[in-house]
């Protein structure tokens, strides 16, 4: 599919089921944030390339928040799919959810990763727009988009704060 060619944020829809393990699990039987965080990484990732057509690679995690605890058992159901596509850059949404043994959901988690399409030569590369169809599509394109001008706005801020201080690059911590 061309570039150019408008796609919806239905057609990137990714669904994800994880099982929590005991070796998922910290000393409480919680599921680890860090094996979470790596869920939503790859569910998001593959609603990227699902979007883009090419291999993408994160380039930044905007939010994460740990809204309920997962427990030992718990089946986990993360939903990605593209919440705005820029050049060659796109936001990726992931609501992540608890269900138990009736088939019940409990949204425990959401969060906001940007990726980027790369070519044959690992070059980023033009993605297709995206045309939300549905009100609530249409509210996470504009929320997207402030997101995208906060982070913008807050790597100036960085880098203007450094440029005062006579520090060219960021330290290790």
């Amino acid at each position: 599919m061309s570039a150019q060619t408008p796609k919806t944020p239905k057609s990137s829809e990714i669904v994800m089921t994880e099982l929590v393990l005991p070796n998922d699990t910290n000393m409480l039987g919680n599921l680890l944030g860090g094996r979470l965080m790596h869920w939503i990484d790859i569910a998001a990732a593959l609603a990227a390339m699902k979007h883009a057509g090419q291999i993408c690679v994160t380039a930044s995690v905007d939010e994460i928040n740990f809204d309920a605890p997962i427990r030992l058992g718990d089946v986990v159901k993360l939903y990605a799919s593209v919440n705005r596509a820029f050049r060659t850059s796109m936001e990726v949404g992931v609501k992540t959810v608890r269900m138990n043994a009736a088939g019940e959901e409990f949204p425990v988690n959401t969060a906001y990763l940007t990726f980027v399409a790369l070519d044959e030569h690992r070059k980023p590369c033009p993605v297709p727009p995206l045309v939300p169809e549905t009100p609530e599509e249409q509210r996470r394109f504009e929320e997207a988009g402030l997101r995208r001008e906060m982070r913008l706005r807050h790597r100036q801020q960085i880098q203007q704060y450094r440029q005062e201080r006579g520090v060219n690059k960021p330290s290790s911590s």
